[in-house]
């Protein structure tokens, strides 16, 4: 679960305040809003990358609010994929696995199993500046599942890829919330996407948050019923 609780973030005129927000544990919600409201600013607290003036980050349960991003188990693909362009894929995939110390042999295991998964097995070998688009964010998927995280953050993982693209992109989402059961927050500002993949959808406005479809809420009134 990741629970944001009274979070407020200021810098310069820019400004966050008392944001709360929950994904359940296991479900997918999607932060959406228009250029510059926040939506990458809530992921890097989540990652301890920004130091909130105010409020808690919880993680499972845990306040991480204080704990360095290393510890808080959690697999980010920023916007931008920030490969490592010195390494090739499979160095890339396999790269937070090595800096945890892991055995090169369960690092290989590991790095084999989610290619395979992932379609990546014919690339391990490319420089990743040799890739499409498409290939470059697979790859950038991959490296921050490859450590098992409990939490995955996403932010516009489909913004800079082509229509076809994007839809493949969109589908191998979709089978992953399907087989991994991750707790998942995904930014997009693309409504079809969120609505095909979230479970909870959420909107910053002028620095307000507000929840506007929660199906997870549905599904669990349906169960009763």
């Amino acid at each position: 679960m990741i629970e944001l609780q009274g979070i407020s973030v200021s810098q310069g005129d820019f400004q966050l305040e008392s944001l709360s927000l929950t994904v359940p544990s296991g479900g997918e919600a999607v932060l959406m809003g228009g250029n510059g409201a926040g939506k990458t600013t809530v992921l890097e607290v989540i990652c301890g990358l920004r130091k909130p003036s105010s409020g808690s980050v919880r993680l499972g349960g845990k306040d991480v609010t204080t704990s360095p991003p290393g510890s808080r188990g959690i697999g980010y693909v920023p916007q931008d994929r920030s490969l490592f362009p010195n390494l090739n894929v499979f160095e890339n995939l396999a790269f937070a696995l090595r800096v945890r110390g892991a055995e090169r042999s369960v690092t290989r295991n590991r790095v084999n199993e989610l290619a395979e998964q992932l379609g990546l097995t014919p690339l391990l070998s490319r420089d990743v500046r040799s890739l499409s688009g498409g290939e470059s964010q697979r790859v950038a998927i991959g490296r921050a599942l490859v450590f098992e995280p409990s939490v995955l953050l996403l932010d516009e993982p489909t913004s800079a890829l082509d229509e076809n693209t994007r839809r493949q992109t969109t589908e191998l989402l979709i089978n992953l919330k399907s087989q991994l059961k991750m707790t998942t927050l995904h930014v997009t500002h693309r409504r079809d996407e969120a609505a095909q993949l979230a479970d909870r959808i959420y909107e910053l406005r002028r620095g307000d948050l507000h929840l506007i479809a929660d199906s997870s809420e549905e599904e669990s009134v349906a169960e009763e019923t």
